[in-house]
């Protein structure tokens, strides 16, 4: 008898500015960089699921209609992503901060899931974050084009439709 194991869904947002850069928020604890995720809760969707990550991982209030869907993403043998995307002018990432807490099993202390964050030229990427995480930002997701497909200006006949 063999039992289907579906791989778990991680869902977060691909912020880019204009300059060409990517926000990433730094990891607690670990040497990595990582985009604002994490896993859907029960009777979630994808793109809600995505929004509270990003509300809580950074402290970002984002309008669901200013993302591009771009659906799901291969990751790890036990993970996928289901990515959005939005591009937005630079802030200051001094005003950002996590919501969310996890148990530090060393300390007995609260710590934010994400110490830090910066802007960072996508060429950064794979020295930043994990091996998976730069293979899908820099293959699976071309930020170029994703960048420029956000900032294309709209029609004047679709702006009007």
């Amino acid at each position: 008898m063999s039992f289907f194991n579906p791989k778990r869904l991680s869902c977060g947002v691909v912020i880019l500015n204009p300059d060409r850069e990517l926000l990433l928020c730094h990891v607690t604890g670990q040497n990595h960089w990582d985009l604002p995720n994490g896993g859907i809760d029960p009777g979630e969707t994808p793109l809600q699921a995505a929004l509270r990550e990003t509300r809580e991982e950074a402290g970002l209030q984002l309008d669901a209609q200013a993302l591009l869907d771009l659906g799901r993403v291969p990751y790890t043998n036990k993970k996928n992503l289901h990515l959005f995307a939005l591009c937005m002018p630079r802030i200051d990432t001094k005003l950002l901060r996590c919501e969310s807490h996890y148990l530090d099993r060393y300390s007995g202390r609260q710590l934010p899931e994400m110490d830090g964050y910066g802007w960072f030229a996508f060429e950064r990427i794979a020295q930043l974050c994990t091996p998976k995480m730069a293979l899908v930002l820099g293959s699976r997701v071309d930020l170029n084009g994703l960048l420029d497909r956000l900032t294309a200006p709209v029609p004047l006949a679709a702006a009007l439709a």
